[in-house]
C-alpha cells in the first residue's frame, strides 16, 4: 500500500479498517451534516496570497497555547470513544501527541481512563470535562485529572442536551457493539481491530464504569449517560469548576459574540470558537466564519482557538491568519488513528505539519507569530 500522502487518504483507509458504527460516530454530523459540511468547505473560500522573492529560511511554526510549548499551533482534540477506531486508542493518540511535541486532551467519554493516560505517557496532557447532574461525580472526575498530573481543564458547553445524529441511530451505536446480524457481518471483514480489541482490556467507558454510582458495567452505563448531561448548566456552574479544578481553563463550544463576551468575563484562559464538528445545532455558522467576530469581541482578554473541519496544514494557517492561536483536530487524528494507530496519528500530524510550514513560506512568511490577515486575498476571508 502507497504511504498516505493526506487526510484524505488516511479518511478512506480508516474507512476501510474501522467498523462501520464506529467510523460514522466518528465521520458524521447532526441531522442534514450542513453544519459539519460547511465546516469544512468554508475554509475553500478563504484564499491565500502567493508572495514571491522572499527570504524562506530559518522557518518556525514553533508557539505557545495557554503559556504551553508547542512546536505547532495544533492540539488533539477531545474525542468520545477515540478507543473504539483503535484499541488502546487515547493512550497510542496521547503518544503520537508527545512525540509531535503538542498536547493531547483526553474526552470524558473516553474508553482509555485518565488514569490509563497517565500511566503511558511522560507528558502532561489536558482533560476534557462534561458537566453531569451528578455534581459528586463531577468533582471527583475533576480531583482525578488533577491527581494524574493534567495541565489544563477543557469544559464542554455546548452539549447540555444530545444532537440527533441519524447515522448512529440507524447502526444501533453502543460499546462494544451491539451483536446484530449486520455488525458482526461488518466486524467479520475487519480482522484487523477485532484482533486489537481481543489483545485490550479496555472496552468500555474506564472515566465512568466503576467511578459513578450505581454504574458498574455496561448493562447500567446506558441508562446513565442518557440521564446525566445536565441541561440546567450555566455560567455560574463554570465558576464552580473554575474554583474546584484552580488551574487553567479553556471553555469549549463557543460559536456567538455574546457567548464570547460571557466567556472573557469568567476568567478562563482560552475559548474554542466550535460547534462541535457540526454535531449539535444542525444550520448554524461553521467554526472558522465565526472566528473573526469572536476575536474582535474578545480582543485579546483571553486566547481563542477553533476546532471544526481542519484537514490541512493550509486550514490551520488560515485560521491563525484570522486569528486564531491555535486549533484543534478531531477528526484529521481520528482518520489517522483508525488506518495506522499511532503511527497513523504521527503520520496525520506530520501531513499538517508539512502542508502548514510550505503554506507558510509560499505566502511569504517565515515565522508563525508573523501569519495574519495579510496572507489572505482581501474580501475572501
Amino acid at each position: 500500500m502507497a504511504q498516505p500522502l493526506t487526510i484524505e487518504d488516511l479518511r478512506l483507509l480508516a474507512k476501510r479498517r474501522v467498523p462501520r458504527m464506529f467510523y460514522d460516530y466518528a465521520d458524521s454530523g447532526a441531522w442534514t451534516e450542513g453544519t459539519y459540511r460547511a465546516n469544512e468547505s468554508d475554509f475553500a473560500d478563504i484564499k491565500l496570497r502567493q508572495r514571491v522573492a522572499v527570504d524562506m529560511t530559518n522557518r518556525t511554526l514553533a508557539t505557545t497555547m495557554i503559556g504551553q510549548d508547542v512546536s505547532m499551533p495544533v492540539a488533539i482534540a477531545p474525542t468520545g470513544l477515540t478507543g473504539m477506531q483503535h484499541a488502546d486508542g487515547e493512550i497510542l493518540a496521547a503518544k503520537a501527541a508527545a512525540r509531535a511535541g503538542i498536547p493531547f486532551t483526553l474526552s470524558t467519554m473516553s474508553i482509555c481512563s485518565i488514569e490509563d493516560i497517565a500511566e503511558n505517557t511522560d507528558k502532561p496532557f489536558w482533560f476534557q470535562l462534561y458537566v453531569m447532574r451528578d455534581r459528586d461525580f463531577i468533582g471527583r472526575l475533576i480531583d482525578r485529572a488533577k491527581a494524574a498530573g493534567c495541565s489544563a481543564l477543557m469544559l464542554t458547553l455546548d452539549l447540555q442536551i444530545l444532537g440527533q445524529r441519524h447515522k448512529d441511530i440507524r447502526n444501533g451505536l453502543s460499546a462494544p457493539p451491539k451483536p446484530t446480524l449486520v455488525n458482526l457481518i461488518d466486524l467479520a471483514f475487519k480482522p484487523r481491530w477485532c484482533l486489537g480489541m481481543l489483545g485490550t482490556k479496555r472496552r468500555t467507558f474506564g472515566n465512568i464504569v466503576g467511578h459513578a454510582k450505581g454504574v458498574g458495567d455496561l448493562s447500567s452505563l446506558s441508562s446513565w449517560t442518557a440521564e446525566q448531561f445536565d441541561p440546567t448548566l450555566s455560567w455560574d456552574d463554570v465558576k464552580w469548576i473554575k474554583d474546584r479544578w484552580g488551574g487553567k481553563l479553556i471553555l469549549k463550544g463557543i460559536l456567538d459574540a455574546e457567548d464570547a463576551e460571557l466567556a472573557a468575563q469568567s476568567g478562563a484562559d482560552a475559548l474554542i470558537v466550535s460547534n462541535h464538528g457540526g454535531r449539535q445545532l444542525d444550520g448554524a455558522v461553521s467554526s472558522i466564519a465565526a472566528l473573526p467576530g469572536i476575536v474582535e469581541q474578545v480582543g485579546g482578554r483571553m486566547e481563542v482557538w477553533m476546532d471544526g473541519g481542519i484537514r490541512s496544514g493550509q486550514d490551520v494557517l488560515k485560521a491563525v491568519a484570522l486569528g486564531a492561536r491555535g486549533v484543534l483536530i478531531g477528526r484529521a487524528f481520528l482518520y489517522g488513528l483508525g488506518a495506522m494507530g499511532e503511527e497513523g496519528v504521527k503520520l496525520a500530524l506530520d501531513i499538517i505539519r508539512k502542508e502548514m510550514d510550505i503554506t507558510m513560506a509560499l505566502c511569504g512568511k517565515r515565522d508563525i507569530h508573523d501569519v495574519d490577515a495579510n496572507i489572505l486575498v482581501k474580501g475572501k476571508a
